[in-house]
């Protein structure tokens, strides 16, 4: 049987954490709200809606002028690339901000793919999100080849054989998820930087779902690139790239003539959006903080966010085996991806299921009803949904945990599952 309530919430305060989140107070028809839609966006802090309001009262300028305002949003951007180094384990120089992960693997595929011409092949995955999938595909068009990694579907996890056999001496570039945003699984991310290194590659890695559930060490990954979006961990809607600095250095992005030369800055394309860059530094800093509680001997914001995700993991990890534990019992419910209890760390507690007799539309319109948030379709893993033949009939509805959810919540949605479908 999967860990108690009182087990579960014995180090993470959900009650302090609950507390800074002020959508929350949510009721649709009379019920609470449960936001199980993080994958699609995490509900952000109230620092983080100052953070943004402070910004546009008191340093809403742009950069590089002579004046006071003009210095705040210089020293602000700086901060944030700061707080980005910290939650990536890099240097605030290797750091850029841009509208959304996939604006930011666009900029990085075209400037990638000046390089590259026929005889040069590019390695991608049908588990992931299409903005890890279709700006590479694109290169095709300069006489690229795209080899395409199958998925085992018996659990949705990479076939990593069929990887080995097609990675080789002309493969110049493999992009990988982190984690699959629609069925959760964590890919062995560090063993494909290894083999893409061992034959020239370089590793671009979409981080974007797996950011709001474990730590991320780009200096471990070795990976070259490493892209994510903010409002995926508890900010706004940012897109935020870390890049080899080397790399930054030597590609040449597109941009506009009077865009500086110097990295990172010529990787940003016109102005940023700096009140969200403010926002950005708030939501690390939150999950920093939270992390402190938890070891308030921590000494660096870096270490304090290990620490918060250390106790992340684990709770989410149980959540995830409870809500999993509920499902199974129920007739006609397919859960797909990992489901095996001895598993769970190779998946983010993000789980994707169809019910007999209901499409996932459905299911989603009668959850929100009742105050359940939650997503019905594809979430742009479409390669994913056509593999698994489910595209033509609506793809999944997906349940979403994070940190801030509760194990009242998770049986709450059991139980008004179970009232829909009728067991």
């Amino acid at each position: 049987m999967p860990l108690s309530e009182q087990d579960l919430t014995t180090t993470l305060d959900l009650s302090w954490i609950r507390a800074q989140f002020p959508s929350f107070a949510e009721t649709v028809n009379g019920h609470p709200a449960a936001f199980l839609d993080g994958p699609g966006g995490t509900q952000v802090p109230q620092r983080v809606i100052d953070a943004i309001s402070d910004y546009l009262k008191h340093a809403n300028a742009n950069t590089c002028g002579a004046y006071l305002t003009s210095r705040r949003t210089n020293e602000i951007i700086a901060a944030a690339r700061a707080a980005m180094a910290d939650f990536f384990g890099s240097d605030p120089d290797e750091i850029v901000f841009g509208f959304n992960m996939t604006s930011l693997t666009y900029a990085v595929s075209r400037a990638i793919g000046r390089e590259l011409g026929p005889g040069d092949e590019l390695l991608l995955t049908l588990l992931d999100h299409d903005a890890n999938f279709s700006p590479w595909v694109a290169l095709e068009d300069r006489g690229v080849k795209v080899q395409r990694v199958a998925f085992r579907q018996s659990d949705c996890t990479l076939d990593m054989d069929d990887l080995r056999s097609k990675i080789g001496s002309s493969t110049r570039l493999v992009a990988v998820g982190y984690a699959s945003n629609a069925v959760g699984t964590i890919n062995p991310v560090q063993e494909i930087v290894r083999q893409a290194h061992a034959v020239g590659a370089l590793a671009y890695i979409d981080a974007v779902h797996y950011a709001p559930h474990g730590p991320i060490d780009v200096r471990a990954l070795d990976c070259d690139f490493l892209v994510c979006s903010s409002y995926k961990f508890f900010g706004p809607h940012m897109g935020v790239l870390y890049g080899k600095r080397k790399h930054l250095h030597s590609l040449q992005p597109y941009k506009v003539r009077a865009n500086t030369n110097e990295s990172p800055n010529r990787w940003e394309w016109g102005t940023l959006n700096h009140e969200c860059v403010a926002g950005i530094t708030a939501c690390v800093d939150y999950i920093a903080d939270l992390g402190r509680r938890l070891q308030p001997t921590v000494k660096s914001r870096r270490a304090a966010i290990l620490a918060a995700y250390e106790e992340i993991v684990r709770y989410e990890r149980a959540l995830c085996e409870r809500l999993l534990h509920g499902l199974r019992a129920m007739p006609g419910v397919k859960v797909y991806g990992i489901t095996d209890p001895p598993r769970m760390a190779e998946r983010c507690p993000t789980i994707a299921l169809r019910a007999t007799g209901h499409t996932p539309l459905e299911l989603a319109t009668k959850l929100g009803d009742r105050g359940f948030f939650t997503w019905d379709g594809n979430y742009y893993a479409l390669n994913l949904t056509e593999q698994l033949d489910v595209e033509k009939d609506g793809g999944f509805l997906r349940i979403g945990l994070f940190h801030y959810n509760t194990v009242e919540e998770a049986d709450r949605l059991l139980a008004a599952l179970r009232e829909i479908l009728g067991t």
